[in-house]
């Protein structure tokens, strides 16, 4: 996961699982999105912590991703993302985790990191060496402890740090116009799987960020 230096250009998509899923089916449906649209990396975002079914999943989704050239990270579970042989993991929080994933996972392995809406929780991400952090929720929703990440953080960090940024929780296509010219990658995952169509649903979200 990488951005221009410069700033956001056009954002790229990173996909996030639904909490659960049924891994007779979900894995087709990823494999349909992923077929149709470009998207940069998938975070397996269970909400489970019952290890052999994130060690099944993150089996079944890394083929699927690896299929076609799209990085998958697993939420903080560091020892899963070394044994499955996934390309990162996402650390809900604090930078001496950061430091600590980076140590076991080595230079090349993509470590990022959720900072709420605290542009200094950010900063300190970026200093330990997480190659992005994600600020949000950027909506309505029940990410992180509640404080909105508002527009102005995600434009200041465009001008001042060149640390990729993610936005995500409680995207709609609204707030994705208005952060487009700010953000390096929008995290989107609810958003689309709880409707009917995800691949339909995840289109519009591609056509409001441009």
């Amino acid at each position: 996961m990488a951005s221009d230096e410069n700033g956001p250009e056009q954002p790229q998509i990173y996909l996030i699982t639904p909490p659960s899923f049924e891994l007779s089916h979900y894995p087709d449906q990823l494999a349909k999105v992923l077929d149709n649209t470009d998207i940069a990396c998938l975070r397996l975002d269970m909400a489970s912590r019952d290890e052999d079914m994130l060690s099944r999943a993150g089996d079944a989704l890394r083929e699927v991703c690896h299929a076609r050239d799209v990085a998958i990270v697993i939420t903080d579970h560091q020892v899963l993302a070394e044994r499955l042989g996934l390309d990162g993991v996402h650390l809900s929080d604090s930078s001496r985790t950061v430091r600590a994933a980076r140590t076991a996972l080595g230079a090349d392995a993509i470590v990022g990191c959720f900072c709420g809406a605290s542009n200094h929780a950010g900063m300190t991400a970026g200093e330990a060496g997480a190659d992005y952090v994600s600020f949000g929720p950027v909506g309505t929703s029940g990410l992180g402890d509640g404080a909105v990440a508002e527009t102005d953080l995600f434009q200041w960090w465009s001008e001042m740090i060149e640390v990729p940024v993610v936005a995500e929780g409680g995207l709609t296509e609204e707030i994705t116009r208005n952060l487009a010219p700010y953000t390096d990658f929008f995290g989107i995952g609810d958003e689309i799987w709880r409707q009917d169509d995800p691949l339909a649903a995840l289109q519009r979200f591609v056509t409001a960020m441009s």
